[in-house]
């Protein structure tokens, strides 16, 4: 009957035997592999449940339709960004202008604040509307009630206030009385930006006038809803996939200016391409000083000038490359000291220096996860004297932002969601944070906050075609809730390696029953990586009989001169 079923699947969705058996493991039927595959924008859940957004749009209208001045305020990230140019270009529909407002992490931080509130005011804005950002700032939200400017947040961050924003409309699919199952929690911010044009457009098109489309604005949905690592739930790898196949023929110039024509002449543009190039280029400036470059680029309207704009994040980012390569470097000989403090046991990366870049701190705190598998958390001085603040990340399927509820009485201030959170404190606590934190992962199983080393499926090296990286495209876009899938290659063996710039890794490997059969791979930063079995080493082991190479990795094409070829990106490789 099993076999039955599997045949009977195959033959419906003509799945790759490498893919089908991929779906088999994960234990999907006819009907989740239906739904995992869809494109089906109907399927969507009713954006028009969530909670305010009724109001919301009404006031926009009402407010439209008055003439008053529009401001949307987003967060610096690229979350907050795409928003920002979601709405913007959606009001470019409705042929109103509107003003754009987004604070910097070094001069404001993050969220709503009362000097914002102020120069909205003197600016002439009647209304405000927050994207990815607000749920957490009554007393901003108090603030503006008391000065009269008209309020509405839309966020999709964790509700963790004693009470929520008193605000004209609260539209946040995460917000307290949302239903705990709705199918909406996952939206990332840019994703309830979308929501709200949607059902602005409704209203609009109920009395009888002739508004455009939004379909094109799911480009900023899949931008935003990747690169800020929101859950690929089927609702939102709907919204992806349909942004992800408007990108590869944009109108919008300042998308365009992030693919070249190799990219845009691509079968399909790779989610990779959003989550490690598009999105961190986006979130440079952000980083470094403020992200208003970036926001120009995305909303800019002549090709020339988003490509000039486009070259200043490159290099923006270049210069935060080395900023955190700095940083980095100093925070892992922390934690390493601290290992060798300890006996080695390591239950939690915790690190702190005043001078750590507080704009690459995110990032560091994610490698400190890769490397030492471990949730991890890095401290650098805030702008207040005695005060120090950290990006937080998460491990395997721990609640980051659970556990740093615990320790509230800790905290200044204190935000974000399952994988990432944000918080400051009086530098006198941190001691007493690090142990306590460390005291409470005990009690937690360690599988469930580590980063497990696992693989979906086993394949052979003959398996490892063209056919099969087509059939990998099929489960686009890959991200948080689906990740590329991870192939252990058995049979293999290491003909010869590369060291590049003394870090990175180039493989070449072919099967032990065919040596006809070359598979080039390569390990990025394989050279610094903790533990790890050098390249020289497994070539010699593997000499041993009772030595059998193991080989994990992700498959992806590699375009070189006008050629392409498949390529391995290798992960590990262990020798049992």
């Amino acid at each position: 009957m099993e076999n039955t079923t599997h045949t009977s699947t195959e033959n419906t969705f003509n799945l790759h035997p490498v893919v089908q058996r991929l779906l088999n493991k994960k234990g999907m039927s006819h009907e989740d592999i239906r739904e995992f595959l869809s494109w089906d924008l109907k399927a969507l859940p009713n954006f028009g449940e969530l909670i305010d957004i009724d109001v919301a749009a009404n006031e926009i209208i009402k407010s439209l339709d008055a003439g008053e001045k529009i401001a949307i305020y987003g967060d610096y990230d690229v979350d907050g960004t795409t928003s920002c140019a979601l709405f913007y270009q959606f009001f470019q529909k409705l042929n109103r202008e509107v003003e754009l407002i987004q604070p910097s992490r070094f001069i404001e931080g993050y969220g709503l604040h009362n000097c914002s509130i102020d120069r909205a005011i003197e600016d002439g804005i009647d209304l405000m509307i927050t994207v990815d950002c607000g749920i957490s700032n009554v007393e901003a939200a108090a603030y503006a009630k008391e000065k009269g400017l008209k309020l509405i947040i839309t966020d999709h961050h964790k509700d963790g206030r004693e009470t929520m924003p008193d605000a004209v409309a609260v539209v946040n699919p995460s917000r307290r009385d949302e239903p705990a199952d709705s199918d909406m929690k996952p939206l990332a911010g840019v994703g309830v930006a979308f929501a709200i044009c949607v059902e602005i457009r409704k209203i609009l098109l109920a009395r009888g006038e002739d508004i455009p489309s939004v379909y094109d604005l799911l480009q900023y949905v899949a931008i935003g809803t990747i690169c800020d690592l929101a859950p690929l739930t089927p609702m939102n790898m709907k919204l992806v996939r349909h942004g992800m196949k408007l990108i590869k023929n944009t109108q919008y110039e300042g998308i365009k200016a992030f693919f070249d024509p190799t990219d845009r002449s691509k079968d399909v543009i790779p989610s990779e391409k959003l989550s490690f190039n598009v999105g961190p280029l986006i979130n440079s400036k952000g980083r470094l000083d403020h992200p208003e470059i970036a926001l120009k680029l995305l909303i800019s309207k002549d090709y020339n000038e988003a490509r000039e704009y486009y070259h200043q994040l490159v290099n923006c980012n270049t210069e935060r490359k080395a900023i955190q390569k700095e940083v980095f470097e100093e925070a892992q000989q922390q934690v390493i000291d601290d290992i060798k403090r300890g006996g080695g046991d390591h239950d939690i990366s915790i690190v702190y220096a005043p001078h750590f870049h507080e704009g690459v701190i995110g990032i560091v705190a994610s490698k400190l996860v890769e490397t030492f598998k471990v949730p991890a958390i890095v401290f650098s001085d805030a702008e207040d004297e005695g005060v120090i603040k950290a990006s937080a990340r998460s491990a395997g399927e721990l609640d980051i932002y659970h556990l740093l509820n615990e320790h509230r009485d800790f905290f200044l201030k204190f935000g974000g969601h399952k994988a990432a959170a944000g918080l400051s404190m009086k530098q006198e606590n941190y001691e007493a944070f690090k142990q306590s934190m460390n005291e409470k992962l005990r009690a937690i199983p360690l599988i469930q906050r580590t980063v497990q080393n696992f693989y979906d499926l086993e394949i052979s090296p003959n398996e490892i075609d063209p056919a099969l990286l087509r059939g990998l495209d099929a489960l686009e876009p890959y991200g948080m809730g689906n990740a590329k899938p991870i192939f252990k290659l058995k049979g293999a063996m290491l003909k010869s390696y590369d060291l590049l710039k003394d870090v990175h890794v180039r493989w070449n490997f072919t099967s032990i029953t065919n040596q006809k059969i070359n598979l080039k791979g390569i390990s990025f930063n394989y050279m610094t990586k903790w533990g790890a079995l050098t390249p020289n080493e497994i070539f010699e082991r593997q000499a041993d009989p009772n030595c059998e190479l193991e080989v994990y990795f992700t498959l992806a094409l590699n375009y070189f001169n006008g050629n392409k070829y498949i390529q391995l990106m290798v992960d590990r490789i262990e020798m049992n």
